[in-house]
């Protein structure tokens, strides 16, 4: 059966007045109920305009808290001992690469090997402009990144040079716990350089949360080619879907019958899903009783 991955609401006003730490408890409570893995967003800084957000009703306006990710992952990693520990997506170019290898391998050695990078250039020219990083070059510092991040995880010494990065001689400690490094995800439409990134870096690909089963199957489709293009095993590459909420008749999200309804998303070749619980479960009051009945679930349709 696929991996379930829950993504916990980093952002906006979920919590309701409450602490933000309460994140750590929804965290303890999705391993208590044996969701596979955990997940959170990313957004350094908003610009005043989220109506260019490209996936449908951004979830908040500007003025919304958004946490650090990875802050969030080490603190999650504290508290847990099981669930995998992912950003889906973190807009890693606004990171310089070196800095982004060294906080990716320090929060995977004190999380026992647990953490995956889900990347992406994100949709926001301002948030660029505020760290200092070229909009117009993003593809390029992803790329440069990648090959970056994997060259200094080899421990060093390490030479490299790149259109955006480059330097000699350096070395960075701790390594990952897991070889060759933390694993990449990379999220959004398989563009085509998308599809590079995964057949040259990746572990996995997370379509856009719009994707349905035509766009997972197309993508798949050209993912496995790519891959087998490559001399990689395409099953080496994991895809994690999403599926749609179905509604009891109060209005309220049956987990059962929505992940029954991801049927077509995984015959369309996702191997993993995901459930976001500020879309599946928008009152914090009963989000531990609904991660209960949505990790049962998901253990009677193994």
């Amino acid at each position: 059966m696929p991996a379930l991955t829950v993504g916990l609401p980093n952002y906006g006003s979920y919590l309701d007045g409450r602490p933000w730490r309460a994140l750590l408890g929804l965290a303890v409570a999705a391993e208590r109920a044996g969701v596979d893995g955990v997940s959170v967003v990313d957004h350094v800084v908003m610009g005043s305009q989220v109506g260019r957000y490209p996936y449908g009703r951004f979830p908040g306006g500007p003025q919304a808290p958004w946490l650090e990710p990875l802050t969030v992952l080490a603190a999650i990693s504290a508290v847990t001992e099981r669930v995998e520990l992912a950003t889906a997506v973190l807009v890693s170019p606004l990171r310089p690469a070196a800095l982004l290898a060294k906080t990716a391998a320090t929060l995977d050695q004190l999380a026992g090997g647990r953490v995956v990078l889900g990347v992406g250039t994100g949709w926001q020219e301002e948030e660029y402009r505020a760290l200092g990083v070229d909009w117009a070059a993003r593809h390029q510092v992803l790329d440069d990144q990648l090959a970056a991040c994997s060259a200094l995880w080899s421990g060093g010494p390490v030479d490299f040079a790149s259109a955006t990065v480059s330097w000699e001689g350096v070395h960075c400690r701790p390594r990952p716990v897991r070889e060759p490094g933390v694993p990449i995800w990379i999220g959004g439409k398989l563009t085509p350089r998308n599809l590079a990134r995964i057949v040259r870096w990746g572990s996995g690909w997370i379509p856009a949360p719009t994707d349905g089963p035509g766009d997972v199957a197309d993508g798949v489709r050209r993912l496995r080619a790519a891959l087998l293009d490559a001399g990689r095993d395409p099953g080496s590459v994991r895809e994690r879907v999403t599926p749609a909420a179905v509604r009891d008749e109060r209005g309220e999200v049956d987990p059962g019958a929505s992940l029954a309804g991801a049927a077509e998303l995984l015959a369309a070749g996702g191997t993993d899903l995901f459930v976001s619980l500020l879309g599946w479960c928008p009152d914090p009051d009963r989000a531990p009783g609904f991660l209960d009945g949505l990790g049962a679930a998901h253990r009677s349709a193994r």
